[in-house]
């Protein structure tokens, strides 16, 4: 099973808010045990709200199922000394500092490779580990905007809009496991380890596979053209009486029953429409022509007349609408995971082989500390050299989980 597929393989968290949780929830969801190191107040991304399942936010909660959770002060010398014994007995580091911090703290990748030659360590940054802007901090919505992502979405007369969803951050969160496994297959092959550079730069580039390349073949900017493909047409929401419909129908045979379906065999012909990169050239023409029609029924009323006809077609859906969809359902996409004090906690669940995958999901995100005891404990401290460490501030542990003598 591919909940399976990374067991015995153990991950050191040390990232907060979106694209490192992800990467690392990601693994712990094949079955990598992932280690979550939070400062002793806890990361960022539990503050991040609205949006909250008890008391923390529910990005934390999406992006960080599965984990243990450690609390360590990495300010303190013994806190990085607990950190360093972590990573001893680990396969996979990913940390999300800024570029620099790590290795401030003898936690970087040289310091720790001469001991551990195996260790696979992926950096997670917002420009990269070097160039120019290597220093710069960075989030979802500014390298949205620094990458030209920002300057594709809207219309041609709105304000610059960004995805609401962090796209971003998730992308990157998928590439630094894309590398992570890379490695993996290679250290079965040569023993060794190695250091990933993953930022949100290249991950944000690589979602405009597409738009890059054809700017970079013929220098025209991109206009921005709402829901529609700057590439084909018609492939765009419509408005209908009561909503909007998503159409795609810009292949030949589709064009003509969509013609034909709507009662516009004239434009079939129309030398203004004869083509895909034609209707691109006329979209306003096309677009306003297939609204007269569109709107005179419902969106459920289309959705079947479309579908007899082969018409690539969906309605433009809510939250409220997706989280009923009946495919969804049946991909067993909406994971349910079970939290101690909260119940049932629903998310997106892990996207390949999903009801597979996430029949098994085992457990909600980790309260702050949560998990600091017993993994100490599997480390070798004992119950008196763990409250002295508590006492002195270089851990957190969850509260009713020390014992001293």
């Amino acid at each position: 099973m591919l909940s399976h597929a990374l067991d015995g393989l153990t991950v050191i968290d040390f990232t907060q808010i979106a694209a490192g949780p992800i990467s690392t929830m990601l693994m712990a969801d094949m079955g990598a045990r992932v280690i979550k190191v939070e400062p002793p107040g806890g990361e960022l991304g539990r503050s991040l709200g609205p949006g909250w399942i008890g008391d923390d936010s529910a990005l934390f909660h999406a992006f960080n199922r599965n984990k243990d959770g450690v609390a360590l002060d990495l300010k303190s010398p013994e806190g990085v000394a607990v950190a360093r014994r972590l990573i001893a007995q680990a396969d996979i580091v990913v940390e999300s500092m800024r570029p620099g911090v790590m290795d401030r703290l003898g936690l970087g990748y040289a310091q720790l490779a001469a001991d551990h030659p195996a260790l696979i360590y992926c950096s997670i940054s917002a420009y990269g580990q070097t160039g120019p802007y290597a220093d710069r901090a960075g989030v979802d919505g500014i390298l949205q905007a620094d990458s030209g992502l920002m300057s594709l979405i809207g219309t041609e007369d709105s304000e610059p809009c960004k995805v609401q969803s962090p796209v971003v951050d998730v992308m990157t969160g998928y590439v630094a496991v894309m590398g992570i496994l890379a490695k993996l297959a290679q250290r079965q092959r040569n023993g060794q380890g190695g250091h990933l550079d993953v930022n949100l730069l290249n991950a944000a580039l690589a979602l405009q596979q597409s738009s890059l390349t054809s700017y970079l073949s013929d220098r025209e900017l991109p206009v921005r053209a709402g829901s529609a493909a700057p590439y084909s047409a018609p492939n765009q929401a419509f408005r209908t009486a009561d909503g909007w419909i998503m159409v795609a129908a810009y292949m030949p045979d589709r064009w003509r029953r969509l013609c034909e379906t709507l009662g516009l065999p004239e434009m079939i012909d129309d030398p203004r429409f004869a083509t895909s990169p034609l209707r691109v050239a006329n979209r306003a023409a096309m677009v306003e022509a297939l609204t007269r029609v569109f709107v005179t029924r419902t969106t459920a009323q289309w959705l079947p007349v479309l579908g007899a006809a082969d018409i690539l077609c969906a309605r433009v859906a809510t939250y409220a609408d997706v989280i009923d969809h009946p495919q969804v359902a049946a991909n067993g996409m909406i994971a349910a995971v079970p939290h101690p004090t909260l119940g049932m906690i629903r998310m997106p669940g892990f996207p390949v082989c999903s009801a597979e995958v996430n029949a098994q999901a085992a457990r909600a995100a980790p309260g702050c500390g949560q998990d600091t005891v017993a993994v100490l404990e599997s480390l070798g401290f004992g119950q008196e050299e763990i409250a002295a460490l508590s006492g002195r501030g270089a851990i957190h542990c969850a509260p009713a989980t020390i014992t001293a003598n």
